[in-house]
């Protein structure tokens, strides 16, 4: 894999954890006590940190320096956060609520959770539909 390759992947595993944990560049930016610029710069895959900011990185995203810097496969990328993929199934495998994959990949597993419920609410007093 060549250096433009690491750094797009970087890119977007950054952007989609930033997303996921509900954190902007800018809060990346704070944390890391880099300019805007550099982050930037980061989070468009123009340059990669240090390994030793990346481990930075991975640490206040509560993640491993992999998930960082490999690949996806396509069953990884649409649900970032583990807990929303394991909500995601168990609505998917509910025929009643699989109206709810209209939801985008970055929504929190409490919003997805919420609405469920909201649906299941809807159901029970309109019990035909």
């Amino acid at each position: 894999m060549g250096d433009t390759e690491l750094r797009r992947i970087f890119a977007e595993n950054l952007r989609n954890y930033l997303a996921s944990n509900g954190y902007t560049q800018a809060d990346m930016a704070r944390y890391m006590k880099v300019s805007t610029a550099t982050a930037a710069k980061w989070f468009t895959g123009q340059t990669m940190p240090r390994v030793d900011k990346i481990q930075s990185l991975c640490n206040w995203l509560g993640i491993e320096k992999s998930d960082l810097l490999e690949e996806k496969n396509g069953e990884d990328r649409y649900y970032i956060n583990p807990e929303t993929a394991r909500i995601a199934q168990q609505i998917y495998d509910d025929p009643n609520l699989r109206v709810l994959f209209n939801a985008a990949e970055d929504v929190s597993p409490e919003s997805i959770r919420l609405a469920a419920e909201m649906l299941r609410r809807m159901k029970e007093t309109n019990p035909d539909g």
